[in-house]
């Protein structure tokens, strides 16, 4: 079945407090967002990517990739106020029947098995995420305080989460909800089950200035494990 990646870049960047969101700061002396673009395509160099993107932001993605000769094939699909809206400006420009990954941007240390699992898994029960154990213990939040709370039933959700086409579309006929964290969120809320892969450490999500340093960090080693290069 053909392919379709969904790189959700429509952030701001309001928590690195700069001018630029952080999808376009440099790791290895590439924006992040290149980085991301780079691994699907390696992945699969037939697969469709969608850049979900500001429109105030177009022109400067455009300039960078003319800047770095980044001729990746991708489309261009305009961000919303929120995820939920950035994903579904995207599904316009899907082929229809495609398998559809819906990926961060700032995630672009991820194993080439990791995306193949949840491909593999979303075509076979029709969606399916990267998750975690977790390695701490953890505690619920209660009107008194807090309580244990046992581990063994929770994991840490990661992206691509991977979608048969008319799942997928089906969920997003549904109008926004603040219950809608992710794209398995609006799928469910729709009545689809979704299955769980295991994920890999290193697809962590940078969302503050210590992630990039962390990501930098760990770069060599993961080049080394990950299955691109």
């Amino acid at each position: 079945m053909e392919k379709t990646v969904i790189i959700v870049a429509g952030g701001q960047g309001m928590r690195f407090g700069q001018e630029l969101p952080k999808q376009f700061f440099y790791i290895r002396e590439r924006p992040l967002l290149m980085h991301t673009v780079d691994l699907f395509h390696v992945y699969d160099p037939e697969m469709q990517i969608i850049i979900g993107l500001q429109e105030n932001f177009f022109s400067h993605w455009e300039s960078v990739c003319e800047q770095f000769h980044f001729d990746v094939p991708h489309l261009l699909s305009p961000g919303g106020e929120t995820r939920f809206q950035t994903v579904k400006n995207a599904l316009s420009l899907v082929t229809p029947g495609n398998l559809v990954g819906i990926h961060d941007a700032v995630r672009p240390l991820i194993y080439r098995r990791t995306i193949d699992n949840c491909f593999e898994a979303a075509q076979k029960h029709g969606a399916a995420l990267p998750v975690l154990e977790l390695n701490d213990s953890i505690r619920q939040l209660t009107p008194d305080g807090s309580r244990w709370a046992d581990r063994e039933t929770f994991r840490l959700v990661q992206t691509p989460q991977v979608f048969q086409y008319n799942i997928l579309m089906k969920g997003y006929e549904a109008d926004y909800s603040e219950e809608f964290t992710d794209d398995a969120s609006v799928v469910e809320k729709a009545g689809f089950k979704v299955a769980v892969v295991e994920g890999n450490r290193e697809n962590f999500k940078i969302t503050t200035p210590d992630d990039l340093v962390f990501a930098e960090a760990i770069f060599e080693s993961y080049r080394k494990r990950c299955g691109f290069y």
